[in-house]
């Protein structure tokens, strides 16, 4: 019986998965009043009927395309601090690591529910606890990634600053794609990164984005 039942709950799992992958596609190419559940069903290929099985109402799809959404962007996040360099250039890898964290299909997808939110308390609600939740590991990456001390005056400030500076990126980016245009910012945001993360220099000379934070981090 258990055997028997195990076929049927992979297809349940599975269906579910291509419902939320579906969920996410629809949501950034309609927006939220265009991901219905038939919309999604249709998207993913199965009946209506299976959808509303799984979710039975739009609020329910949309709740769970959002945790299927920070999943995945808490993935790839993982991914990308994994791939961080040691050394010179770390710093501007960091943030072009936090401004990829605030582009793509999914963080497309979220935009289309932050603005549905803005006009529905209930949702906002909702929504609103989730979104914290990915704000407080990307900036949590950084701050252990660059090895900031947020003890700090204008540390903690300025590594939000730079998931604002993602954000704002990834909102422009949804009308115009200039990557050659946000690799100058990403590399200047670094610099000024780098030097309050440095703090200030003990002569007059203007601070630079050296890497040697990082080499007297290894170091000691």
């Amino acid at each position: 019986m258990d055997a028997g039942r195990e076929p049927q709950q992979e297809r349940s799992r599975a269906t579910r998965a291509r419902l939320l992958d579906a969920a996410v596609c629809v949501l950034a190419e309609r927006g939220a009043a265009g991901a219905t559940v038939g919309a999604v069903a249709e998207e993913a290929g199965v009946s209506r009927g299976a959808a509303q099985h799984h979710f039975p109402t739009r609020e329910d799809l949309s709740l769970a395309a959002v945790g299927h959404m920070l999943d995945r962007r808490g993935a790839e996040l993982r991914r990308g601090a994994a791939a961080v360099p040691e050394g010179p250039g770390r710093t501007e890898a960091v943030v072009r690591m936090v401004v990829d964290a605030f582009s793509g299909v999914d963080f497309r997808a979220a935009l289309q529910l932050w603005a549905a939110a803005a006009s529905d308390p209930v949702l906002r609600e909702r929504i609103t606890p989730l979104e914290e939740r990915m704000g407080r590991e990307v900036h949590r990456t950084a701050v252990d990634l660059l090895g900031a001390d947020e003890s700090v005056p204008g540390v903690r400030e300025t590594v939000q600053a730079t998931l604002d500076l993602a954000r704002g990126l990834g909102l422009a980016n949804l009308l115009t794609d200039d990557g050659p245009r946000r690799a100058r910012i990403v590399r200047q945001w670094a610099l000024t990164l780098e030097s309050v993360l440095d703090g200030p220099p003990a002569g007059g000379d203007a601070p630079k984005a050296t890497g040697h934070r990082e080499s007297s981090r290894s170091a000691g």
